[in-house]
């Protein structure tokens, strides 16, 4: 079991102090909370709204992951990269990252403990490893964190910026420009649970920015590269749906009835690169698409043009630093 104490040196919550010392969102803090792995001052407390003093010290015990119950996970994920550290997966289509309520399918998290894998503890049970997350229809790379010292570092990163993440996106109708920049705050839509939208006063910040690669055949479609410059909910799909763009296969947000049909939403994460926690060296990972994407793809546009718009350094050469 992992232990680590901390000072705090002037008045505030307790979970707004942990969530800065251990680079967590205070959820994930009150989830460690609540599991009874928080003491302050030798006293075990359980509500993550306790007004911490100057002076007070505040102690974790991290909780090591459960054995895997016998699960029925009936796919397989490609590993594109394994240390003692990280995990560089490409993540399938259709599955979810981690459980919830709602989820009664084998999650991401599922197969890396059914796997033996060892993972990092410090965001909860149920997110063993889970450094950043994607949507279940969205394919593509993932990072998780072996160990807990990994997992700071690497949360540290998504937060300052030198983790970075590109997608790709089969889009209708095409982008008017060759670069599109969408900034706008992402909260979850009044009218529609299932939904996130733009614009919203009680919404949080978040940037996009898109780069056109290449246009299909017929030129009703297009192919697009997206870089994350936030990380929320659904947001590539919402800020697309701002200017009225929509991704091939997407379900919630409003499409044309003429749009082409995909039995899978076309967006994979393509490329993530991050320092890594132990070589302080930057790595860069790049994921295949799947074969229905494979297939949508060549079958819609020009494969010359492909090779050329695919290669990841043009991919990261196409957004400017400024952008």
């Amino acid at each position: 079991m992992k232990i680590e104490e901390y000072i705090c040196e002037s008045a505030e919550r307790l979970d707004t102090f942990l969530a800065k010392q251990i680079s967590q969102t205070r959820s994930q803090v009150a989830t460690l909370i609540k599991s009874k792995s928080v003491w302050v001052d030798n006293k075990q407390v359980a509500r993550p709204g306790v007004k911490l003093k100057a002076g007070q010290k505040i102690r974790i015990e991290f909780p090591e992951p459960k054995v895997a119950e016998a699960l029925d996970v009936d796919f397989d994920v490609e590993i594109l990269y394994e240390d003692e550290d990280v995990l560089v997966i490409n993540k399938p289509s259709g599955v979810t990252v981690h459980p919830a309520p709602s989820v009664k399918d084998a999650t991401l998290v599922d197969w890396l403990k059914h796997k033996g894998i060892r993972l990092s503890t410090i965001s909860g049970e149920e997110r063993h490893g889970i450094v950043h997350r994607l949507d279940k229809g969205t394919s593509g790379t993932m990072v998780v964190a072996k160990n807990n010292e990994s997992h700071e570092f690497l949360s540290k990163q998504l937060q300052d910026k030198s983790m970075g993440r590109y997608y790709i996106a089969v889009i209708s109708p095409p982008l008017k420009d060759d670069v599109t920049v969408i900034e706008g705050n992402i909260g979850r839509s009044a009218h529609n649970r299932l939904k996130m939208a733009s614009g919203l006063e009680h919404g949080k910040p978040a940037k996009t920015v898109f780069k056109q690669l290449a246009l299909s055949s017929d030129e009703r479609i297009q192919l697009i590269a997206c870089k994350l410059y936030t990380g929320r909910t659904h947001q590539i799909r919402v800020h697309l749906e701002t200017i009225n763009r929509h991704i091939l296969g997407d379900h919630i947000y409003a499409q044309s009835p003429k749009m082409e049909k995909s039995e899978r939403i076309l967006l994979h994460a393509y490329l993530i690169y991050f320092i890594h926690p132990t070589t302080k060296k930057k790595m860069f990972f790049q994921a295949d698409f799947d074969t229905i994407m494979h297939d949508i793809i060549d079958k819609k546009f020009n494969l010359e043009r492909l090779h050329e718009v695919l290669d990841s350094q043009y991919i990261i050469n196409s957004f400017t630093t400024d952008s």
